[in-house]
């Protein structure tokens, strides 16, 4: 039998502390999501965020999970002229989501949402470093 890595709230709260400290450092209104490892919210925050980032970075973190790699990954096929991957189920190709490893197995994911893009995935990676 093997044992399983989960994420628990602990986890969840670091990894957002670090992603909140690095968009107050820049001086950025994020929403910061973060989700189990089946995809369902742990962990929401926002402050002075548009409303329509909450969705945005829940979103990002489902893809990131689900699809086990960055929604960056799925920007640059977009970008590439892949058009097809926009009609998959549940896609959002907009860099901002990091799927969340503890020694070899994803755990979670964060999804960053209310700056550009890559400001987005520049959050999420100080809050992947927590982790």
């Amino acid at each position: 039998m093997e044992t399983k890595k989960i994420l628990g709230l602990s986890d969840a709260k670091r990894v957002a502390a670090a992603a909140e400290a690095e968009a107050q450092r820049n001086n950025w209104d994020v929403v910061i999501a973060v989700v189990d490892d089946g995809g369902h919210l742990m962990y929401l925050q926002r402050e002075k965020a548009q409303l329509g980032s909450i969705d945005v970075a829940i979103n990002k973190a489902k893809v990131a999970l689900m699809f086990r790699r960055p929604t960056q990954f799925w920007e640059e096929m977009v970008a590439q002229g892949r058009q097809g991957y926009l009609a998959m189920p549940g896609m959002l190709p907009i860099e901002g989501g990091l799927p969340l490893i503890s020694d070899g197995h994803i755990v979670g994911a964060i999804g960053i949402s209310g700056v550009k893009s890559n400001e987005d995935a520049q959050i999420a990676k100080a809050g992947v470093a927590a982790l």
